[in-house]
């Protein structure tokens, strides 16, 4: 049974640490450049050591993201990069460029290198050439069927790794390597400073009518005709794995710790019971519904069972559903008073019905009964950001586990 990585996002090293804690095989960051996501907070080569330490302490891996389209004024800037980074440990550094390619093998020679979804890798030719060259690992085009990937799996060579993205924003371009946010904006998108305008509400113009604007169907606010679903598969765990995909990546640097670690919870947990007993697996219909309370688009399967139609399309509005707030972060629990430690995040009140979330646990909900401020004083409302508070918790927990609150309709 091939038994693959779970790989997650970390934009910053509180999101390694998080992924790590919830249960990921492995972390890809980027550093404070040529990591294609600029809206990241990113890793200083400090935070880097940092992280390094900490996910090769508990046995898992860290990649660096160096996967720009770069111009010739990046090579020179790039080569510099390489020489820093290649002491530093990081398990694999994943580009999209040959050149750049060529130029970590000659300075980081021990460095093993992953080829990026910009490469848009679609076919067995395409991933037999990057392994020919080197590769350790090919990450596939999020525009895959699952047939396809399985007859890449069949006709490349079996210790070629093949990472699949299986949640996470989707693309109107092939994998992110569109023009549309560089024509329009200035901002390229194969630099990571891609600005999402094909989630714009767009409307018709005709020539001669300048300033009279026609709905691309019928409503009167135009559409987002560009704006796709995202992609979770947590559903079809069973298939993922059955196609030989080595590491199943979750999308999201960009996205907060509580994301970070509701996501790869809920996959760590499916992948581990199919994985225990698969002729008995069913999926649990609660981890769809954990997925559900983070921001997100409404899901789709992408191209994994067939080129996305109109319903994998959200023509009303390119904003997230957010049902729920991060409310808090647990920094310490003392288990003869049941009191817990929490640093806050979002406001929120003595009498709120609330959830906690750990490791390998299930979540459970609980009513604040009460709360106290780190001088010790009673209080009925936590409203400042980042303050520190105790309030006693129904059942243990461990440190960073996480409080949470649906918001009020």
């Amino acid at each position: 049974m091939n038994r693959p990585e779970l790989l997650a996002p970390g934009g910053s090293l509180e999101k390694l640490k998080t992924a790590i804690l919830y249960g990921a095989d492995a972390v890809y960051v980027g550093g404070e450049a040529f990591s294609l996501r600029v809206a990241a907070e990113n890793f200083s080569f400090e935070d880097m050591e940092e992280g390094l330490r900490f996910a090769h302490e508990r046995g898992k891996k860290v990649y660096l993201t160096a996967n720009i389209l770069p111009h010739n004024k990046d090579i020179d800037e790039f080569k510099e990069y390489i020489k820093k980074v290649a002491p530093l440990g990081f398990d694999a550094v994943l580009v999209a460029d040959p050149g750049m390619m060529e130029l970590a093998h000659e300075l980081a020679p021990n460095l093993p290198i992953h080829i990026s979804t910009q490469a848009n890798n679609v076919n067995y030719k395409s991933a037999e050439f990057w392994y020919k060259q080197g590769a350790k690992r090919v990450v596939l085009a999020r525009e895959m069927s699952m047939e396809e990937i399985r007859e890449i799996r069949s006709k490349t060579p079996k210790d070629l790794e093949l990472e699949a993205f299986v949640h996470g924003a989707m693309c109107v371009s092939y994998s992110g390597r569109c023009l549309l946010s560089n024509y329009m904006t200035s901002r390229d998108a194969n630099q990571g400073a891609c600005a999402h305008p094909c989630r714009w509400n767009y409307s018709l113009v005709e020539e001669t009518r300048p300033g009279e604007y026609m709905p691309v169907y019928e409503n009167e606010r135009g559409t987002f005709i560009f704006n796709s679903k995202d992609l979770c598969m947590i559903e079809h765990i069973p298939e993922i794995i059955e196609s030989g995909i080595t590491s199943l990546k979750l999308e999201g640097r960009v996205k907060t710790a509580y994301y970070v670690a509701t996501v790869v919870k809920a996959y760590r947990e499916e992948i581990d019971r199919y994985l225990e007993n698969p002729k008995e697996y069913k999926f649990d219909k609660t981890q769809l519904d954990e997925l559900c309370k983070v921001s997100h688009r409404p899901y789709s399967t992408g191209f994994y069972f067939g080129k996305p139609n109109e319903e994998s399309q959200v023509y009303t509005t390119s904003s997230y559903i957010r049902d729920y707030d991060l409310i808090g972060i647990v920094t310490d629990y003392d288990e003869k008073t049941g009191i817990a430690t929490v640093s806050q995040r979002n406001r929120f009140f003595v009498g709120d019905e609330i959830e906690i979330m750990q490791p390998g646990k299930p979540f459970f909900s609980q009513t604040v009964k009460y709360m106290e401020n780190d001088k010790g004083e009673s209080i009925d409302v936590a409203p400042h950001a980042a303050m520190t508070l105790k309030l006693p918790l129904d059942k243990p927990v461990v440190k960073d586990a996480i409080l949470r609150k649906a918001r009020k309709e």
